[in-house]
């Protein structure tokens, strides 16, 4: 098959989980023989093409005109990115768009019609999730722009079977339109660390020092400032803890003024955002790898966690309960609970015996149940049960000529509730 994905983010733009994903399935898709190209945003020193890993990549300006918001900015992106898009497909051979997310919702939509080419959308979160609701007008257009993705998609992908019920919930998809593929990761992308470890490890703890570990984005939806709240008890069960927070985001100066309120001083060092390569070596050096999240439609940092060697403790909600299973390849915990995280903690610190076969599960179960080759073969079965329905478009698209030439103006209107074609 040939293929067009669109997506806002794509490494070495990395937001959040959103671009490795994409990239890992378009990996492994062409590593299946299909051919995968992806029109995406520019990357600073990125070329505007490149071919890798059997994936054409194809990078527009999104930076002019100037955007007066972000909201703007997005719909002027969008144009960026049909204009490339159009250019790939008058060349033909397509046989269908993979959309990712509402970011480039408008581009999917006008491409579907004007190319009549099956549409399928990857949901890989929602704004009313992440906000616990839709409470102004700025996340309720982001909500729309969502609901028009799934609506104009042939088929709608979602990463975990919480999502699915989500979608279900509040997008009204029917379930007969919905795919629950996982995502997945490649344990060989977290293999190479700094080759002398030991001696890295200096730059970040003591060597008595045990290291709780979180990287992510510094936002409400992924709880840091719980895991700040539990370190008080954490300490004063094991004050040989050091609490690393790596990455960035809008809450992060708040987040330093919470360790500064709690008097955690040296024993917390906000990291900043790292490379792959300083993030596999954290990993494999963490005692405990903790993602407090309060939402979480699947949860792939705790896998990446998890290829890195390090034992997981992350909270019971979202597709984190569908990859993570308590006491047997990781531990959780309530969420939005700092008491409830902070037993976890200490439990797992206090119990090395218990961290490393929690460890060694999780090692197994990246293998047998996340693989990329097996997520893209599934991915491949929820495109073809797209490919009946463009077939059925063609005829009635014929049919629509036929009745116009003939002066009796028929038209098909399409019957399902959910779903323009």
């Amino acid at each position: 098959m040939k293929i067009l994905m669109l997506t806002w983010e794509y490494p070495p733009k990395v937001v959040g989980g959103l671009a490795r994903a994409v990239a890992d399935l378009a990996q492994a898709l062409a590593s299946l023989g299909h051919e995968i190209s992806v029109v995406t945003t520019d990357a600073p020193d990125c070329e505007q093409t490149i071919y890798a890993a059997g994936v054409r990549v194809y990078r527009v300006n999104q930076f002019l005109p100037k955007a007066l918001g972000f909201l703007e900015e997005v719909h002027l992106q969008n144009y960026h990115l049909i204009q490339k898009s159009v250019e790939l497909l008058n060349q033909g051979g397509f046989d269908l768009i993979h959309a990712h997310d509402w970011l480039v919702a408008p581009a999917a939509k006008v491409l579907k019609h004007a190319f009549r080419l099956p549409l399928v959308c990857t949901i890989h979160a929602t704004e009313w999730g992440r906000n616990g609701g839709l409470h102004n007008d700025f996340q309720r257009h982001i909500s729309d722009l969502e609901w028009w993705l799934t609506y104009e998609a042939y088929r709608v992908i979602c990463c975990s079977e919480y999502m699915c019920g989500e979608l279900r919930r509040v997008f009204q998809v029917p379930a007969d339109k919905l795919s629950v593929i996982p995502n997945g990761v490649r344990p060989e992308s977290f293999a190479r660390t700094h080759p002398d470890l030991d001696q890295w490890r200096s730059r970040w703890a003591s060597p008595h020092e045990e290291i709780v570990l979180y990287v992510g984005r510094h936002v409400f939806e992924k709880g840091v400032d719980l895991l700040l709240s539990a370190a008080p008890k954490v300490l004063a069960h094991r004050p040989q803890v050091k609490f690393i927070i790596a990455g960035n985001g809008p809450s992060h100066d708040d987040l330093k003024r919470q360790a500064w309120d709690l008097g955690l001083g040296e024993k917390v060092l906000f990291a900043g955002f790292v490379d792959d390569l300083t993030r596999n070596s954290l990993y494999h050096l963490a005692d405990a790898a903790v993602f407090p999240s309060r939402y979480e439609p699947f949860g792939l940092v705790a896998l990446e966690a998890m290829a890195g060697g390090a034992p997981v403790v992350v909270s019971d909600v979202g597709g984190f309960a569908e990859t993570v299973t308590h006491e047997v390849n990781g531990l959780t915990f309530y969420a939005g609970n700092a008491n409830s995280l902070a037993d976890s903690i200490i439990r797992l610190l206090s119990d090395k015996v218990l961290a490393r076969r929690l460890s060694e599960r999780a090692a197994q179960d990246l293998i047998e149940k996340f693989d990329w080759r097996q997520i893209a073969m599934r991915t491949v079965e929820s495109y073809r049960e797209t490919m009946p329905k463009r077939e059925a478009q063609v005829l009635y698209d014929r049919y629509e000529v036929t009745a116009q030439m003939r002066g009796k103006g028929g038209s098909f209107r399409e019957s399902s509730d959910h779903g323009g074609r």
